[in-house]
């Protein structure tokens, strides 16, 4: 009895941590702590395309798009037309791929990434409220603060560098379509990737 007691009690945290918000509605907002100490509030970059991205620098995956530079490119079209990309590490202390806000500078200069901001959030606190299941996992909010992409970054889900080339990337055709004035024709994607690690 004990033991289902205890299951059914963690039952409400799994379902914080699997919940995902709604394609076309408001964006959740929140607060993070950028690595420079400064607040980030997601309502104060209203009237901007925002992308958010999970990552975590130990994960094949990610290594993938970084390794590739696919992901630097990816941002820096982005931040040069004027939208603002935050980098997410949910990864809890002691996990695999937590690290300080040095440490999370360092890897931004040593991979040329070109993030407007890295934001730490060691608690989950923004990886639960978006869902955010695995690295890297891709959100798009438009300028009116509605979610209107997330998902994988690409259609090719493995670790391998070699399918970058022929694979559709589907943050830039979620941004394309955005550009056109029209519906994303892929609002949602199932992420892949390493599992975020919560605490």
């Amino acid at each position: 009895m004990r033991p289902v007691l205890m299951l059914l009690a963690l039952l409400p945290w799994s379902a914080v941590v699997l919940a995902a918000p709604d394609i076309d509605a408001p964006a959740p907002d929140f607060v993070g702590t950028a690595t420079n100490g400064e607040t980030v509030r997601l309502s104060d970059l209203r009237g901007r395309r925002v992308i958010l991205e999970w990552t975590n620098h130990l994960c094949p995956y990610v290594g993938k798009h970084y390794g590739g530079g696919d992901m630097q490119t990816l941002q820096r079209e982005t931040t040069g037309a004027g939208m603002a990309w935050l980098s997410v590490i949910s990864s809890a202390p002691g996990t695999q791929g937590h690290v300080t806000a040095a440490e999370a500078d360092a890897l931004t200069r040593d991979r040329d990434a070109a993030p407007t901001a890295v934001l730490l959030d060691p608690e989950g606190a923004i990886g639960r409220l978006y869902g955010a299941r695995v690295t890297p996992h891709m959100y798009v909010v438009d300028e009116a603060g509605r979610l209107r992409y997330m998902g994988a970054i690409d259609d090719r889900p493995t670790d391998d560098r070699a399918d970058i080339p022929g694979a559709t990337n589907h943050v830039r055709a979620a941004l394309a379509d955005l550009d056109a004035d029209r519906p994303v024709g892929s609002p949602v994607t199932r992420a892949y990737g390493c599992t975020v690690k919560y605490r």
